[in-house]
């Protein structure tokens, strides 16, 4: 699975010291999310070293802690500082859960300028726009110039999801009875903190809590469609367990974006491996962006867009069962998946794939 070798790669990002390999947190730092043992549901403080911390007597679950951020963050500090590396509690011994049950979901789209030119030029719901007798080189960098085009004259493009499409960390990834084409998109989620309306960018920064890991999951033969005039549908990108999530989220006091490296292993291959600086368009433009036309709430979860490395990008090598899913991002822990079909018993769709063609 080679990806084309005309393609573009950028160096790594330089890596934080001290990241300890119990949680693939830095040393100094720690995480937040919703975890379970013997049954039970609870809010938890991850430490570096694995140590988790039952927090539920400060609140009862994340959206509270959110709710209440400034106070909330100094509490956390205090319980770190107190109680530090030693808890009963294990994080190998934890069932992580979404770490958010119910938040608005704001996805930003082509915010990567190497994916961007990518999706564009290998995805199937694209290949309309190819120019007759245009090599896949010709057509990827026609699509390269468009993004430069937009990161100088454009803005963000921001789409809405369902939080009941939100998975645990190490979830099965189920592959569902509509659509054949499981595409991975691992990126980088951004925890807001407060609301605000017409937020510069230089002032976004405000309204971020912390950073989480998230797999922007979605068969992407279920997207263009030709029996509406918009042509494109969104809903098949809200299929249950979709968006795998965490194990933590990491307050932002903690993480330098420069310095995150998105990667992800399907069976042990590298498709994924790619620095946050390439966005088209930072976290603090996103907010800044989404205040002018939604109402920010705490804990609304922002996905900022993938990196390059799909499958598109290797020939259409799609996630199928039995695929095992390793992903990672510098600061913010890992996350393991294994790929089934998704298990329905004897129902059958009753409408079934879009329809692409009259």
């Amino acid at each position: 699975m080679q990806r084309h070798s005309f393609l573009k790669q950028l160096p790594p990002a330089p890596k934080p010291e001290n990241i300890n390999p119990a949680t693939g947190l830095v040393e100094g730092s720690f995480g937040i999310g919703t975890y379970m043992i013997d049954h039970r549901q609870f809010p938890g403080q991850v430490m570096p070293n694995g140590a988790v911390h039952d927090i539920s007597d400060l609140y009862h679950d994340l959206h509270a802690l959110f709710d209440d951020w400034d106070r909330g963050f100094d509490q956390l500090v205090e319980v770190a500082n107190k109680k530090g590396g030693d808890s009963p509690i294990q994080f190998e011994d934890v069932t992580p859960l979404t770490p958010l049950k119910h938040p608005q979901i704001l996805g930003a789209g082509s915010n990567y300028r190497q994916h961007v030119a990518e999706m564009m030029a290998f995805q199937p719901y694209n290949q309309h726009a190819r120019f007759d007798g245009e090599t896949d080189e010709e057509f990827f960098n026609r699509m390269y110039a468009e993004v430069d085009r937009r990161k100088k004259e454009g803005m963000p493009f921001i789409w809405t999801g369902l939080h009941g499409s939100l998975g645990g960390a190490n979830d099965d990834i189920e592959i569902p009875l509509i659509g054949k084409k499981m595409e991975w998109e691992l990126e980088l989620g951004v925890v807001v903190s407060r609301g605000g309306r017409y937020v510069k960018p230089e002032e976004a920064g405000d309204l971020i809590a912390g950073y989480v890991m998230i797999n922007d999951l979605g068969t992407i033969d279920e997207f263009r469609r030709v029996d509406v005039r918009f042509q494109f549908d969104w809903i098949g990108k809200s299929q249950p367990g979709a968006w795998p999530v965490g194990p933590f989220i990491v307050p932002k006091q903690f993480v330098d974006t420069s310095k995150i490296q998105i990667t992800m292993k399907k069976n042990g291959t590298v498709m994924q491996d790619w620095p946050t600086t390439d966005m088209i368009f930072s976290p603090e433009e996103l907010l800044s962006y989404a205040s002018e036309r939604v109402n920010l709430m705490p804990g609304d979860l922002l996905f900022t867009g993938s990196p390059p490395g799909n499958a598109g990008s290797y020939g259409g090598a799609y996630l199928e069962p039995g695929d095992v899913v390793d992903s990672e991002l510098t600061y913010l822990g890992r996350q393991r998946n294994v790929v089934r079909k998704e298990e329905t018993g004897d129902k059958t769709p009753t409408y079934g794939p879009f329809i692409t063609k009259w």
